[in-house]
């Protein structure tokens, strides 16, 4: 068993990047105060704080690195998921009209890192990814 992972993230707007994560993502809530939110992101928690005079991500400077052709940006995070799942993903995504950063599409076809990938924003512009493996056991073998 993987032992979750805990993030926390300041917002800005918490009601709405509370109903991104909600509605969107499908996250469900877990505990919750007036300023802050737990979040059952994929199994693993996901905290949003409010505060007052924070300036998101989406009002600064962007940094990226090259990887296999796109300008992926850093920091991000996300989530690996399984196969179908990442297709449900990327079809409520594309249902809500989602502008991608990097639209999803498939890398490293035929070998055993294989994946599924896609790059998006919140509303606070904090840039995420969800990928999916072909064969989940590749997940951190070399190609």
């Amino acid at each position: 068993m993987i032992t979750p992972f805990h993030l926390a993230i300041p917002v800005k707007d918490l009601s709405l990047t509370r109903k991104f994560y909600t509605q969107i993502l499908g996250c469900s809530e877990g505990r919750s105060d007036t300023h802050w939110v737990d979040l059952d992101f994929f199994g693993h928690q996901v905290v949003l704080h409010q505060k007052d005079g924070f300036i998101p991500n989406s009002e600064k400077p962007k940094n990226s690195n090259p990887v296999d052709g796109h300008d992926v940006p850093i920091p991000h995070f996300g989530a690996v998921l399984v196969w179908e799942d990442w297709q449900s993903l990327k079809a409520r995504l594309e249902a809500d009209n989602t502008k991608f950063i990097i639209e999803p599409y498939n890398r490293f076809e035929g070998q055993p890192g294989e994946q599924a990938t896609m790059f998006f924003e919140d509303p606070e512009g904090n840039a995420l990814e969800f990928k999916a493996f072909k064969d989940i056991s590749n997940l951190f073998k070399a190609n």
